[in-house]
């Protein structure tokens, strides 16, 4: 039985993915942080396991690795979907705000990456997916922190494919376009209809199709790809 640890898999694309790879048969483990009730129900509607874990603590990433990774038999494939989102004018933006987003969009990323890859290598196997946003590629005003922190998960994602290439393991992202998800709740209706009418496909994205290119990429048909950048926007990075 293959194996999944999801960061960040209590609600949204998170809670999707959950759902979808443990229907597929993986056995799944999952972390949260500020959604203990939701991540509980979860867990006991799919039979994954839940892990409290800030994706921005060394501490709290070693454990919830070491974890998952005894109770699960190895992790065979990790995907970094722990984060945050907020606006801010660039002149408004925060210290704390930058270091907040850097650490969780990013840093986590690299923490948990660097946390499983030695047993990945020993394996000559693995997969690595990274949630990074279309803004990280096309950047969003008032949203520099964020899409600062997307585009550098990126150039990690294509970077670490090919360091780890030769040890068997992939590592690709995905760019989700407008999902609906309680991170955009703070969109105001005409903001996503603005957002749609530059979309070709017209609509806001679900969880579950990100969820679903997610389990491709985990899957023997992705044996092949490596260092690419999945867009999942109905077409609004054309």
């Amino acid at each position: 039985m293959k194996t999944v640890l999801i960061t960040g898999g209590s609600r949204g694309i998170g809670k999707a993915m959950v759902e979808l790879f443990a229907s597929a048969g993986y056995a799944v483990a999952f972390t949260y942080k500020n959604s203990e009730k939701q991540a509980k129900s979860l867990a006991e509607a799919t039979g994954a396991i839940s892990i409290y874990a800030d994706s921005a603590s060394e501490a709290d990433v070693n454990y919830a690795v070491a974890k998952a990774s005894d109770l699960l038999g190895g992790i065979y494939c990790l995907i970094n979907n722990a984060g945050v989102s907020s606006f801010s004018l660039f002149t408004d933006l925060t210290l704390d705000m930058w270091n907040e987003h850097l650490g969780v969009n990013l840093t986590g990323a690299f923490l948990y990456s660097k946390a499983v890859i030695p047993g990945m290598v020993s394996k000559k196997s693995g997969r690595i997916i990274n949630i990074t946003s279309m803004w990280g590629i096309t950047g969003s005003s008032c949203e520099v922190h964020y899409s600062t922190a997307k585009a550098g998960l990126i150039g990690m994602t294509k970077a670490l494919a090919k360091e780890l290439g030769p040890s068997g393991i992939t590592v690709n992202a995905i760019a989700p376009g407008l999902i609906d998800t309680d991170m955009n709740s703070s969109l105001s209706p005409e903001d996503i209809k603005a957002i749609e009418e530059e979309t070709p496909l017209m609509r806001t994205g679900r969880p579950e199709e990100i969820a679903r290119a997610a389990l491709f990429l985990a899957g023997d048909g992705a044996s092949f790809i490596t260092g690419e950048v999945m867009n999942v926007s109905g077409g609004y990075l054309i």
